[in-house]
């Protein structure tokens, strides 16, 4: 009895069953993917859940710029706006792109796949024919599962082609709203510009408006001042003429003070000579000369004989002297060799002492103190140091040593800087301080010693300068010196 064997593969021929034709193609190097599922329904496997498709990535990328949006400030959103829509444009384009080509690759894969199944029917065919038993179930279970294959194709074309509708519509929609964007914007921008100009326009009517009522309120005040001014002074010309201020008492008082204490000190000073000229008695001393004046800063000083056989002074030496108070170092005065000498400010605080040289015989003569400061000068120099320039009306007595013919005025300018001589508009000489400048009193010049100055602006011309006031002539030199010392430390 022949034994049937259920492998009955080997007894077929190899030559049997045809080959596949060799014009397939594969899309790939292995099979696809697929599990049966219930009633052998073919099911795709699923694809790693952290791959995202194109879609949900525009979807993503979108919700992330509407979250960044709501946070950006009005300027910073509508730049930030502009490049997400340019970004969202290019981004709709590529995944347009993308999936026009995804959609020409599936299709070049689907017309494979159908090839694929059509010659792989085929061969399953006319093996169905060839063979029995259970290998012709397997066969058929195999053509079962190859229509299977072709019944999800076909859907899966299906669905594809509603994808790419689906796609066309979202990009249009894109498109779309990418428009409509730019148009709000240029809108809003438009919006904005005029805004911005009508703003403009109103701040400008608004400053226009301030200055015109600043002017107005600023000529109507200085008016009001003027008249108020006027006013005030009406009413104090009127209360002085009627009623006299307290202050005007005190500047009475202190007037009548004044001149009680010049002529006090003038009694004193003259009862100082006359103790002098006591002692000088009893101890047998005849003194031929004496000095007169006051011995204070703004007068002069004089040498006068006390005797008939007294040299003439034009025949004698004399020199004059600072005499410290406090050590006794005697400082020869330069250039004053004459019978009158007017005191300058650097001599206050000091005693002055002259040396008579006559028929060889040496009179020493001293003043009683030291000198004494001017009555309100300190307060009127400081007034005067704060002004940048301070001008003096002088008359130029003499130029280089020789005799001045014009008695015209002339303007001395003591700045910070420099000093400028000018008649009318036109400079006599402006001169920087420096070592080579020399300022002080004048030397001799008689009766108006105390009102003059002499004054050295550079090396071959000087002047002699005559002030409208003593205190006038001792201010312009405090002042020159004062700032000589503060511009280069030259006093």
């Amino acid at each position: 009895m022949t034994r049937v064997n259920r492998d009955f593969g080997g007894t077929m021929q190899k030559d049997a069953v045809p080959a596949v034709s060799a014009d397939v193609i594969f899309a790939s190097s292995r099979f696809p993917n697929y599990k049966l599922g219930a009633n052998n329904q073919i099911v795709d496997a699923k694809d790693d859940p952290k791959v995202l498709s194109m879609k949900e990535v525009v979807a993503r990328e979108t919700a992330m710029l509407l979250e960044q949006q709501k946070r950006l400030s009005v300027r910073d959103l509508a730049s930030k706006f502009e490049k997400g829509l340019a970004a969202a444009a290019k981004l709709s384009e590529e995944y347009l792109l993308l999936v026009v080509e995804g959609a020409r690759l599936r299709e070049a894969a689907s017309l494979e796949k159908h090839v694929l199944l059509k010659n792989l029917r085929d061969a399953l065919e006319s093996l169905r024919g060839r063979v029995v038993g259970r290998n012709k179930d397997d066969v058929e279970e195999a053509i079962a599962m190859v229509e299977a294959l072709a019944v999800q194709l076909t859907q899966r074309e299906g669905e594809l082609v509603q994808e790419k509708a689906e796609v066309k519509k979202l990009a249009n929609f894109l498109k779309q709203a990418s428009e409509d964007a730019k148009r709000l914007v240029d809108e809003e921008r438009a919006f904005a510009r005029a805004e911005i100009e009508s703003a403009r326009a109103a701040v400008q009517r608004v400053e226009e408006a301030l200055q015109e009522h600043e002017r107005m309120s600023r000529a109507s005040g200085k008016q009001d001042l003027e008249e108020l001014m006027k006013e005030v002074q009406e009413a104090r010309r009127i209360k002085m003429l009627h009623q006299p201020s307290k202050v005007m008492d005190m500047e009475h008082e202190l007037r009548a003070l004044r001149i009680q204490l010049a002529e006090k000190s003038k009694r004193s000073l003259l009862l100082q000579r006359e103790l002098a000229r006591s002692k000088r008695g009893e101890l047998n001393i005849s003194q031929s000369y004496e000095l007169e004046g006051s011995e204070v800063l703004g007068s002069y000083l004089q040498i006068t004989p006390c005797s008939d056989d007294a040299p003439e002074l034009s025949k004698c030496s004399i020199q004059w002297y600072r005499v410290s108070s406090e050590g006794g170092k005697k400082e020869l005065i330069s250039g004053a060799t004459k019978s009158i000498y007017a005191p300058e400010p650097i001599d206050v605080g000091r005693v002055l002492q002259v040396e008579i040289i006559a028929d060889g015989r040496q009179v020493i003569l001293t003043t009683t103190g030291a000198i004494d400061p001017a009555a309100g000068l300190g307060s009127y120099v400081e007034a005067l140091v704060r002004k940048h320039d301070v001008e003096f009306n002088v008359v130029v007595t003499q130029m280089n040593g020789v005799d001045y013919k014009s008695d015209s005025i002339h303007v001395l300018h003591v700045g910070k800087m420099r000093m400028k001589l000018r008649k009318g508009k036109s400079t006599i000489t402006k001169e920087y301080y420096s070592t080579l400048m020399q300022l002080c009193g004048v030397r001799g010049g008689g009766n108006a010693a105390a009102q003059a100055l002499y004054w050295q602006a550079s090396k071959g011309l000087s002047f002699v300068l005559a002030f409208e006031s003593e205190r006038d002539r001792n201010a312009a030199i405090m002042l020159a010196r004062r700032f000589a010392f503060d511009c280069n430390g030259v006093g």
